[in-house]
C-alpha cells in the first residue's frame, strides 16, 4: 500500500522543477521567434515600397482634410491615397523638410465623460489617465512643379512618424536641424530671464 503513495509524492516534488524548466524553455523559444520576425521585417532595399495608415489633416492637393488613408513611399514619390480614390503624389526630390511632433487625444466621447463624472472619490482623474491616445504628427515642407512652397500635415500612429522620416532620409531627403535649435536658448535669452 505504501508503494503507491511514495511514487506520487516523488512526482509532486518534481513538478515545480519541471514547470520552471518548461516555462523557461517556452520563453526562450518565444524570444527566439520574435527575434527572427524582427530580422525579417527590416529592410535593406531602398526601392521597396513602404506604406502606413495615416490621417491627412491638411495640405495635399486633391486630398480632403481629416481623411483617412494610406501614406506610402513608392519609387521616387510620396503618395497619400484614400480608400478607392486616386492618390495625391509628391516627388521625394521636392520634399525640403520633415518635422515630427507628438500629440494626445482624449478618446471615449460623452460616455467616457459621464463615467469620469460618476466615479466616486475622485476616480475620474484615474480614468482620465487612461482615456488618452497618443499620435505622431508628420509635417512635410515641399515645392511643386512651379516652385511654389507647400506644406502637408499627417497624423500617424505612435512611433510610425519616425519610420516615415527615416524612410524618407534613406531615399535622399535632407532634414534640417531647426528642430534642435528651437529648444536651445542663446546666452542673451538666458541673461534677460535672470534680470
Amino acid at each position: 500500500m505504501n508503494q503507491f503513495v511514495v511514487p506520487q509524492m516523488r512526482r509532486q516534488a518534481r513538478r515545480p522543477e519541471l514547470r520552471a524548466v518548461s516555462t523557461f524553455l517556452a520563453m526562450l523559444i518565444c524570444c527566439g521567434l520574435a527575434a527572427q520576425a524582427q530580422k525579417a521585417t527590416q529592410r535593406g532595399d531602398t526601392s521597396a515600397p513602404f506604406s502606413t495608415r495615416a490621417t491627412h489633416l491638411l495640405g495635399f492637393a486633391n486630398a480632403r482634410n481629416n481623411s483617412t488613408g494610406m501614406l506610402s513611399i513608392q519609387d521616387d514619390s510620396l503618395q497619400f491615397q484614400q480608400n478607392g480614390k486616386p492618390g495625391a503624389k509628391v516627388k521625394i526630390a521636392w520634399v525640403r523638410d520633415v518635422f515630427l511632433g507628438a500629440e494626445s487625444k482624449q478618446v471615449g466621447g460623452m460616455p467616457m465623460t459621464l463615467g469620469k463624472t460618476a466615479a466616486p472619490f475622485g476616480g475620474g482623474r484615474v480614468v482620465s489617465l487612461f482615456a488618452h491616445k497618443k499620435y505622431d504628427t508628420l509635417t512635410l515642407a515641399y515645392v511643386d512643379g512651379d516652385h511654389g512652397i507647400h506644406g502637408a500635415i499627417f497624423q500617424l500612429a505612435k512611433g510610425q512618424g519616425e519610420f516615415v522620416k527615416s524612410e524618407l532620409m534613406t531615399r535622399g531627403v535632407t532634414i534640417s536641424s531647426r528642430q534642435d535649435q528651437a529648444t536651445k536658448e542663446s546666452p542673451s535669452e538666458a541673461k534677460h530671464e535672470n534680470e
